[in-house]
């Protein structure tokens, strides 16, 4: 399949941006790391799985084979995100009262749920961490073979002395780092940058997860798990690894170094990374009481697709200042854009015709770093052209939205059902009506929630579009 589209993608590796160039043409393999199954995952993690969909998106609007794989961590990634600390799912367990596995599971099948709800695509393989402990094991049975390995009371760890280019990724400075300014301290280490390849057992601790390798019983080092399984299913070297831009200096710099310590040359052409979220302008955590999930922005009446939007209008690798501000002006271009949609459905013609003009547009702005923010830009300059006609529009707009993933087609045929029902509303429902509208004109969210929630009870659905508040009989 002879594919050459144009594509742009900023290379964390080389810090530039590259043309994409495929190992193998018409295919791409792309793994993105993916949750860690202990707890909730927060609306910062969905902007990460969000992202990696969307280059899963963009490569098969492209006529690209994607062969997309994601990781499930559910063993081995410690509290600190390193070598040190509890096992983030022996807490969880701790914490729920139940199994290692069982909490795993639990919040496996959240995830799965949730990022269903915001139009994320099935990865082509999924992957546990505890289903390839075998291939982990014969991953540090090379590295030791080679030379790269050590032993220590607590573990197994890989000695980054023994690569002359450690720290590439990150462009870490090893001689002007400080012992636990990047990892905790460690007297058994040899040097302050080595990593955990599998860690023991805790003699006066029972683990839920562990096996018995040649070193002792125990369990693998979170960065094993993802060149285990990576290489696994795409083989190396591979086109693209993506991630959130904190796995850059500790997790991706690790897996970079196992990876080209057993075979000798690079394994991975392309390291994308997403940027943060921040909430209110300061960084999102738990302690801090910000670290929203989904089921938060469900609770005061978004769709999840409207959070989907609002990623899109900030570049992947730019922070993203998440406020409920921001969500409520999505809503309201999202059911913008579904409304303007549902008045051009009369006209929709049964052989529809994409416009090349608009079509190539569009790409462009995709194609240019998976630039979104451009793409929205084309959409709006689009819907709002009056020199091309509905059907079109419309036939153009389904297009896109194979890498928008917002349901278009979907929710304005819904919308234009609703709008075609007799507007006239019970009393009851025009006083709550404006009285939400008073609510919401003095930014009282928290009332206006309340008051819509009122609406719904009552058999009703609310819409917020361009400032006005319509209500349907559902």
């Amino acid at each position: 399949m002879d594919i050459k589209p144009n594509i742009k993608l900023f290379n964390t590796l080389s810090r530039e941006t590259e043309k994409f160039a495929p190992i193998k043409d018409g295919k791409v393999g792309l793994y993105l790391c993916g949750p860690t199954v202990y707890d909730y995952a927060t609306i910062g993690n969905y902007r990460t799985y969000i992202f990696g969909d969307l280059i899963n998106r963009i490569f098969s609007y492209n006529g690209y084979k994607v062969k997309y794989v994601q990781n499930i961590t559910d063993v081995g990634h410690l509290v600190s995100d390193e070598d040190t600390g509890e096992d983030k799912l022996e807490k969880g367990a701790r914490r729920e009262g139940k199994t290692a596995r069982e909490v795993a599971d639990y919040f496996t099948k959240l995830y799965w749920a949730e990022s269903d709800k915001l139009n994320i695509k099935r990865p082509t393989i999924s992957c546990r961490a505890t289903d390839h402990i075998p291939e982990q094991i014969e991953m540090i049975k090379t590295l030791e073979e080679k030379g790269f390995t050590y032993k220590t009371s607590d573990g197994i760890y890989f000695d980054t002395s023994k690569q002359k280019d450690y720290g590439k990724l990150a462009t870490l400075d090893i001689k002007g780092l400080k012992e636990g300014a990047r990892v905790e301290a460690n007297p058994e280490k040899k040097n302050i940058t080595d990593f955990a390849l599998w860690k023991f057992s805790p003699k006066n601790e029972n683990r839920h997860m562990e096996w018995e390798p040649p070193w002792g019983i125990g369990f693998p080092g979170w960065h094993i798990e993802c060149s285990a399984m990576s290489i696994k299913y795409l083989d190396e070297p591979f086109d693209m690894h993506a991630g959130a831009v904190d796995l850059i200096p500790v997790h991706h710099t690790n897996e970079i170094a196992q990876n080209e310590a057993i075979y000798g040359h690079k394994t991975v052409n392309y390291w994308l990374h997403g940027g943060f979220l921040m909430v209110d302008g300061k960084k999102m955590g738990k302690s801090l009481g910000n670290a929203y999930k989904i089921s938060d922005i469900t609770d005061k009446g978004f769709d999840p697709l409207v959070f989907r939007y609002l990623t899109f209008n900030t570049h992947y690798r730019q922070p993203m200042n998440f406020t409920w501000e921001a969500i409520e002006s999505s809503k309201e271009a999202l059911s913008k854009l579904y409304k303007t949609v549902a008045k051009m459905l009369p006209n929709e013609d049964d052989r529809p015709k994409l416009s090349t003009e608009w079509g190539d547009k569009f790409l462009e702005a995709i194609n240019d770093d998976l630039n979104m923010p451009k793409a929205l830009a084309v959409v709006w300059e689009l819907v709002k052209n009056d020199s091309v006609d509905s059907s079109t529009k419309l036939a153009t707009l389904y297009k896109f939205d194979e890498v928008l993933g917002l349901d278009i087609k979907k929710y304005a045929t819904n919308l234009s059902e609703l709008m075609t029902q007799d507007s006239k509303l019970p009393e009851i429902v025009d006083r709550i009506k404006l009285e939400r509208d008073v609510a919401r004109q003095k930014k009282d969210w928290q009332k206006s929630d309340k008051l819509r929630r009122n609406i719904e009870a009552l058999g009703y659905r609310v819409e917020d579009i361009d400032g006005e508040t319509k209500i349907y009989k559902i």
